[in-house]
């Protein structure tokens, strides 16, 4: 390795490392963990990897992974739509993903349980200057990046609460690519696109279409979380005791998100998850990082599964959904340990 390669390296590492401790140190985070938790079960976690940086919470806690006594710290790079998957046949223990891309995989009986909601504001409804609100999208094209993504699953629950099949009223348009829905959309082959992380930023910066539906401000999308941990069922059971020492970590870094967005980007600039810093910056900011002191996540998952169940995307009742694919006993014992 060439000295300036391991000078950076190194830069990265004690980055990383300052910051877990200044923001931790701002925040009144406490590392030590409760005596009678008692021993990690195993001291290795394995991570889904996406390119969403509204997932910066996943990456923050690595170095507070190792505080809460992991050693071995598995980034596992999957892309947008393999993560669940992973997560399902356990070639990975936890994922921070949207709630939207989740419910299919819960629908279908398959091996996740969900833990906790982390945020809300991940998505934007970008439309073409034609298009003014969301009931206009009736019997227009629609740009998504597969079929139940999350960002398909999350504008069929919209349009369904406002009445509109997503199954029939709607012409959905994929592309073999991540990036693939975003140009469609943006060379104007769809008439809207729901832009997730930082792809609203990039549609701004390229002036492209116009913002009809922000899920961090507008009602009744606000007041629901769109990222959530999702676990291993089987791992949960056997380990729960790392369970919580993650999920501790994920909203500690919550924390450091909301309360120090400028450190983050430039965190997620250095780490190259996000190289733009002034887009990084954007999306750090416009994001409700707090949200999961306050929200309940089992509402989430209702109201989105009540949608869907309306218009027949999925089988499963959302009671029957929650009560077999959540489990918020870790969320609700960290919630009074980490009181502001």
């Amino acid at each position: 390795m060439s000295q300036s390669a391991k000078h950076s390296a190194s830069r990265r590492q004690l980055l990383t490392h300052a910051m877990a401790i200044s923001a931790a140190s701002l925040i009144g985070i406490n590392h030590r963990t409760s005596a009678n938790e008692g021993d990690l079960e195993t001291t290795r976690i394995r991570i889904t990897h996406a390119p969403s940086i509204c997932t910066a919470p996943q990456y923050l806690a690595e170095e507070l992974l190792r505080m809460e006594g992991f050693t071995q710290i598995d980034y596992l790079s999957l892309g947008t739509r393999y993560g669940p998957y992973a997560v399902a046949a356990g070639r990975a223990d936890m994922t921070m993903w949207d709630l939207p891309g989740l419910i299919p995989l819960l629908d279908a009986g398959r091996s996740i349980v969900l833990l906790a909601g982390v945020h809300a504001g991940c998505y934007e409804l970008f439309a073409s200057e034609r298009i003014r609100a969301i009931s206009e999208l009736k019997g227009k094209t629609v740009a998504i990046q597969y079929h139940n993504s999350g960002d398909h699953v999350f504008l069929a629950s919209m349009l369904a609460y406002l009445g509109i099949n997503p199954q029939r009223d709607v012409n959905w348009v994929a592309g073999q690519r991540m990036l693939d829905s975003m140009n469609i959309f943006a060379d104007g082959k769809a008439d809207a696109f729901m832009a997730y992380g930082q792809q609203g930023a990039e549609l701004r910066a390229r002036k492209v279409g116009r913002v009809i539906v922000n899920s961090a401000q507008d009602r009744p999308w606000s007041q629901y979380f769109c990222c959530m941990i999702a676990a291993n069922r089987d791992f949960v059971q056997r380990n729960p005791v790392a369970t919580k020492r993650f999920l501790r970590a994920i909203l500690k870094s919550a924390d450091m998100c909301a309360n120090d967005p400028l450190g983050v980007a430039r965190f997620l600039s250095d780490k190259l998850y996000e190289p733009r810093f002034q887009i990084g910056l954007e999306v750090m900011k416009s994001i409700s990082y707090t949200r999961w002191r306050e929200a309940e996540p089992e509402d989430s998952l209702r109201f989105h599964a009540l949608r869907l169940h309306e218009v027949g995307m999925i089988k499963t009742s959302p009671q029957k959904l929650i009560a077999q694919s959540t489990d918020w006993r870790f969320l609700n014992e960290l919630r009074q340990e980490l009181k502001a």
